[in-house]
């Protein structure tokens, strides 16, 4: 079964010999006579990829300083937390893993805390060990906001973009029926409609694809830590339960 059938080929071929044309007759394009001769589908198409663009790079931003912050917090509250546990300054490690409310490692730290000094629980590592697990369980997928819309850019974006590259040709072969010629001149605006529009569909979908997989491992390397911290906490109060 051959990859692309004739009926798909035969469009591209004619495009390639009408870029080859207008190479040849040294014709040039405005993004002015672009715009004039561009269809209203084709217009919109552009219009929704822009908008896709923006709400990607608005996602990419939002989730690059959360990590950021995340990442920075982390690395000053674990050896302070530490210590405080090391002392058994229980109180005191509660309120730092407050202060540190932007660190995914604090919010697991503080989940453990809270039930640990509580007074007036029964089995309070029992109910410990639950917390923390839901407090990792709630952080990942806080962590995750987002991310589904990034995929879902990336993997739309290419054929929003061919959309717009069909759309652009046959906005390009209806105008050669409607002036009976095959000219250059009269479907280069339609023709460039089309190619942008496919440009534009990977310009848009390829960083969305690259930060959406760079996110999703570091989402990952944070449950890692999450998962390891509250290991690591529930660990301690059990070499010190003996003492209490």
């Amino acid at each position: 079964m051959a990859l692309f059938s004739d009926s798909f080929l035969s469009p591209l071929l004619t495009v390639a010999t009408i870029l080859l044309e207008s190479e040849t007759q040294g014709l040039g394009l405005s993004w002015r006579k672009i715009y004039d001769e561009s269809s209203a589908v084709g217009l919109a198409v552009m219009v929704v990829l822009l908008l896709m663009s923006i709400y990607s790079l608005a996602i990419m931003f939002e989730r690059y300083l959360t990590f950021k912050s995340a990442a920075h917090q982390s690395r000053e509250f674990v050896p302070k937390v530490s210590e405080m546990l090391r002392t058994a300054h229980l109180n005191e490690a509660l309120q730092l893993s407050r202060d540190y409310h932007k660190s995914h490692l604090a919010v697991v730290v503080n989940s453990g805390l809270q039930e640990l000094t509580a007074s007036n629980v029964r089995n309070p590592l029992r109910k410990a060990k639950r917390a923390v697990k839901r407090a990792t369980a709630m952080k990942t997928a806080e962590l995750q906001r987002g991310l589904s819309s990034l995929a879902t850019v990336g993997s739309t974006a290419p054929f929003v973009g061919l959309f717009g590259t069909v759309i652009g040709i046959i906005n390009a072969f209806t105008k050669m029926n409607e002036a009976q010629t095959a000219g250059i001149a009269v479907i280069s605006g339609a023709i460039a409609e089309a190619l942008i529009a496919t440009a534009f569909g990977l310009v848009v979908a390829i960083p969305a694809v690259w930060m959406f997989n760079y996110f999703t491992n570091r989402v990952n390397s944070f449950a890692i830590e999450m998962h390891n911290s509250a290991e690591e906490l529930i660990e301690f109060f059990l070499q010190q339960q003996p003492e209490n």
